[in-house]
């Protein structure tokens, strides 16, 4: 493969795409009180306003990345991007909940265009060499804009106004286009027949099945709007696996998930998602409701896990060519599994040196696990199929992230409730945020110390959780994954090995027949 010589612009501009999307999502947390306040939105807006998002993101990543594969992927991401920009003056300006609320599902849109793009143009622009060290820098990328983005939020809401969360969009995304459209090729895989029915069946299905986990720990198992969602979740997906698997000309090739690597790296990283979904849950709670830190202090508190991120993807990519994913992802995933154990140790009266040192531990871990399960999965996936695999690899970690956030939160809630006194109301009992406001409207100090106890107690029991699942994560790793490159180098060495062996025999046999004749 030819090595294209705007490359590093390409990544900047692919870098510049995704940061957009991860600092969004992080600024909305710190703007939803003054924009409550301001727009008067009630809790279902409130609602709607952060899963509006959500449900339309995950439910057109599959579209999205065929499109992209089909129509361009440059041509779709730069739509994706003038829709999220669009969208975003929309939720600026917005004078009601339902005006932030149809910017938001419009952002959404924009985001599902933008993302699979992204990493599919990655892997067509950088051969195997330098693949790896592409994709370290995207993560660390994505890690700044996790930890920068309530920062930032924070910054703007105290000098302008909630609006401004969204405006900082705007020239971000025509910096993002215009570099595009300058420096990026186009790309995409050989023509097929558009596969309508599937791009619906994907769609119903995967908005349903976020829908479910989204509100189960509000609803309940056996809530009728639950188990019509989780109904329609199921009939969908099932309907469009099998339809995929018999039309001529399916959306999404579901023969990736043959390949141990392709299928490896998707459940590892579901896993690790489900663990890292519950981990921001919980630790932003820790750091607000027991350590008494503001929203933007929480943000800035997750500076060790980007630190270590940034400085293990600085040498990973170097340590993946040598050691290659297997080993990679499976020592990355252990350390996950020490930064979970520190965290399941936390008592409410450790402060945040020891939350400090298990976020050190999650960057070291993810910086090692995460992009060399990503290189692995994606390795497996043909370029003509780059942009709809990209949207499988995005699709299982969104999947995972809002599992996680449903499953251990519901944990983190029952245990919570089950851990505070008797003596405590009802509404005390319900969440650390509630018990909270309970003990400043009564003067009760008591039980403040009592719901810190409690909640400390129930991350614990999670956090114990998420160990379990990163240490299954690691063994599939372990189990699934394979190293072909090396393979392959191994199997050249081999076959060079026996053939200078054969060489070398023919050369004694020929030396023994001169012998002979003289």
């Amino acid at each position: 493969m030819e090595r294209h010589p705007r490359r590093w612009l390409i990544l900047l501009v692919l870098c510049l795409s995704t940061l957009v999307l991860v600092v969004d999502n992080g600024v909305l947390t710190v703007a939803i009180p003054p924009l409550t306040e301001d727009l008067g939105a009630g809790a279902q807006d409130i609602q709607w306003i952060i899963d509006g998002y959500i449900l339309v993101f995950a439910g057109l990543l599959l579209t999205a990345g065929s499109l992209s594969d089909r129509y361009g992927r440059r041509r779709v991401m730069i739509i994706g991007l003038v829709i999220f920009g669009a969208a975003s003056l929309l939720a600026t300006y917005a004078g009601s909940p339902a005006q932030l609320v149809a910017g938001r599902v419009l952002m959404g849109i924009g985001g599902a265009l933008v993302m699979p793009s992204t990493l599919s143009i990655l892997i067509t622009v950088f051969d195997g060499t330098e693949r790896r060290r592409a994709m370290s820098i995207w993560s660390s990328v994505l890690m700044v804009g996790l930890v920068g983005g309530p920062v930032v939020g924070g910054a703007l809401i105290a000098e302008f106004w909630w609006g401004s969360v969204f405006l900082i969009n705007v020239p971000v995304v025509v910096v993002a286009i215009a570099a595009a459209l300058a420096w990026m090729p186009e790309s995409k895989g050989p023509w097929r027949k558009p596969d309508p029915l599937g791009a619906i069946l994907s769609m119903a299905g995967l908005a349903a099945l976020v829908w479910v986990i989204i509100e189960l720990p509000h609803r309940g198992i056996g809530d009728l709007g639950t188990l019509i969602g989780l109904g329609v979740a199921v009939l969908g997906l099932a309907a469009f696996v099998i339809w995929e698997l018999r039309t001529p000309h399916p959306m999404v090739p579901l023969q990736l998930f043959r390949d141990r690597n392709f299928s490896g790296g998707s459940l590892s990283l579901v896993l690790v998602q489900i663990g890292n979904g519950g981990l921001l849950l919980a630790m932003a709670q820790y750091l607000q409701f027991v350590l008494g830190f503001t929203p933007t202090q929480a943000g800035l508190a997750m500076a060790p896990m980007a630190v270590a991120v940034i400085l293990v993807n600085a040498v990973s990519a170097t340590l993946g060519q040598r050691l290659g994913n297997r080993p990679m992802t499976v020592a990355g995933l252990l350390v996950l599994v020490g930064g979970f154990a520190l965290l399941a140790n936390l008592s409410a009266g450790d402060g945040f040196p020891m939350v400090a040192a298990a976020l050190v531990l999650f960057g070291i871990g993810g910086g090692l696990a995460q992009p060399a399960a990503i290189a692995a999965l994606m390795g497996a996936v043909p370029q003509e199929h780059a942009g709809v695999g990209s949207a499988l690899n995005d699709t299982v970690q969104q999947a995972g992230a809002a599992l996680g956030v449903a499953a251990l939160g519901s944990v983190l809630a029952s245990t919570f409730t089950g851990n505070m006194p008797e003596s405590a109301s009802a509404e005390a009992r319900r969440s650390i945020g509630d018990a909270l406001s309970v003990a400043a409207r009564t003067g009760d100090g008591g039980l403040v110390e009592a719901a810190r106890e409690a909640f400390t107690t129930a991350m614990s029991f999670s956090f114990a959780a998420g160990a379990c699942g990163a240490l299954a994560a690691a063994v599939l790793a372990f189990a699934l994954l394979r190293d072909r490159d090396r393979d392959r180098d191994r199997s050249r060495d081999r076959d060079r090995d026996r053939d200078q062996g054969r060489v070398g025999v023919a050369a004694a046999g020929s030396d023994a027949e001169l012998t002979a004749a003289h």
